[in-house]
C-alpha cells in the first residue's frame, strides 16, 4: 500500500501530464537544450559583430565624408562594410536623410590638428545598435592609426585575455536559463496544485487520509521539485551531447533543486495566504521578478553561482549552494507555520 504522502505526489505528477501549458513549456525547454548549438549561433548573430559581418556585412551601407583612400574609409571597407564616400558633409547628410546610406561617419580636423569622429545613426534602435557593433572595430583601428601618426604606441586593441562571446553566452545565459526555468515553472505548478484543492473544496476529503495539512502541502512541493530536477538532468545531458562542457554537474543539480524548492515554497506561501489562483500567481510573479532583479546585484546570486560552478571556478563549491539551502529551509519552516491557514 502506498503511503498517503507518496500517493499525493503520484497524483500530482499524473495531473501534470494533462496540463497543456506545462507540457508546452517543457517542450520549449527541450527544443532549446536539444539544439543549443544552433541556438548559440542564432543568438550570437544578434550581438556578435564577426557573426553579423559574415552574413550581412555587405548590406550595411556606411557613408564617409572624405576621400575613398583615407584611412577611415579604407578600414571600414576592409571590415567588409559597403562604404560610399562623399566630398562634403552636406552631400553626405543628404544621402543619409534620403536613406541611401544607413549611417554616416565624419572625421573633421580642426585648426589645432585634432580629429573628432562624428557618427550619424538612424532613429531605429535596432539598426543603430547593429551599426555600433560592426563599426566599433574599424574605429578602434583608426584610433591606432592616429596614435601612430603622432608617435603614440599605446594599442588597446592588442590586449588579449577577454573571453569569447560564445563562452559568455553559454555559461552566463544558456545554462542558467535551462537550469532555473524549470524552477520558475515548479513555483507556478505549486500554486495550481494547492489552490485547486481549495477552490474545488476537495481539501477536506484529501485530509481524511492519515495526512496532515503540512504533509499535503509538502507532497505537492515535492512533486513540483521532482519534475524540475528531471528536466534539469535531461537538459544537462542534451547540452553535453551538443558539445558543451559543464563542470560540477552534481552541485549544479543540487543548486537547481534548492532554487526549485525556494520558488515552490514561496509560491505555496502565496497560495496559503491568498487561497486564490489568480492573485497567488500574480503575487508570485512579482516576487519572482523582484527576487531575480535583486539577486543580479549580489555577488552570491544563484545565476552567478551557477555560472561559476559550470566553468569550474576554484573558489565556488558546495558551500555556496548551502547558502541557498539555508534560505530554502527557512522558507519551508515558515510554510509549515502558515499552511494551517488553508484549513480556515
Amino acid at each position: 500500500m502506498i503511503h498517503p504522502f507518496f500517493a499525493v505526489v503520484k497524483k500530482e505528477l499524473g495531473s501534470v501530464m494533462k496540463d497543456r501549458t506545462i507540457i508546452i513549456s517543457i517542450l520549449i525547454q527541450l527544443f532549446i537544450a536539444s539544439f543549443s548549438s544552433g541556438l548559440l549561433l542564432g543568438m550570437l548573430s544578434l550581438y556578435d559583430a564577426d557573426t553579423i559581418m559574415r552574413f550581412s556585412g555587405a548590406g550595411i551601407r556606411i557613408g564617409v565624408v572624405g576621400d575613398a583612400s583615407a584611412p577611415l574609409a579604407s578600414l571600414l571597407t576592409e571590415r567588409g562594410l559597403n562604404t560610399q564616400t562623399f566630398p562634403t558633409l552636406t552631400e553626405a547628410q543628404s544621402a543619409f536623410y534620403n536613406g541611401d546610406v544607413l549611417a554616416l561617419v565624419d572625421a573633421p580636423q580642426d585648426a589645432n590638428g585634432l580629429i573628432e569622429v562624428k557618427l550619424y545613426l538612424p532613429d531605429s534602435d535596432t539598426v543603430s545598435s547593429l551599426i555600433r557593433m560592426v563599426i566599433q572595430e574599424p574605429l578602434k583601428q583608426y584610433e591606432n592609426v592616429l596614435r601612430a601618426e603622432r608617435g603614440i604606441e599605446v594599442r588597446y586593441t592588442d590586449l588579449n585575455g577577454k573571453p569569447a562571446t560564445s563562452f559568455e553566452f553559454v555559461y552566463s545565459v544558456l545554462i542558467p536559463m535551462l537550469m532555473f526555468f524549470p524552477a520558475f515553472v515548479a513555483g507556478s505548478m505549486s500554486i495550481d496544485m494547492i489552490t485547486e484543492e481549495v477552490e474545488s473544496k476537495t481539501l477536506q476529503t484529501l485530509l481524511s487520509a492519515p495526512l496532515t495539512i503540512s504533509g499535503m502541502v509538502g507532497a505537492k512541493i515535492v512533486a513540483a521539485v521532482f519534475l524540475a530536477i528531471l528536466q534539469c538532468s535531461a537538459w544537462l545531458l542534451l547540452m553535453q551531447m551538443n558539445g558543451i562542457e559543464i563542470q560540477n554537474q552534481g552541485w549544479i543539480l543540487a543548486l537547481a533543486l534548492v532554487i526549485a524548492g525556494i520558488t515552490s515554497t514561496s509560491a505555496a506561501l502565496s497560495a496559503a495566504f491568498l487561497q486564490d489562483r489568480e492573485r497567488s500567481q500574480f503575487i508570485y510573479s512579482l516576487l519572482l521578478l523582484a527576487g531575480v532583479g535583486l539577486s543580479t546585484g549580489l555577488n552570491i546570486s544563484p545565476i552567478t553561482t551557477l555560472s561559476r560552478l559550470a566553468v569550474g571556478d576554484a573558489y565556488t563549491n558546495g558551500w555556496n549552494v548551502m547558502i541557498f539551502a539555508a534560505v530554502f529551509a527557512g522558507l519551508y519552516f515558515l510554510l509549515l507555520k502558515v499552511s494551517r491557514r488553508l484549513m480556515i
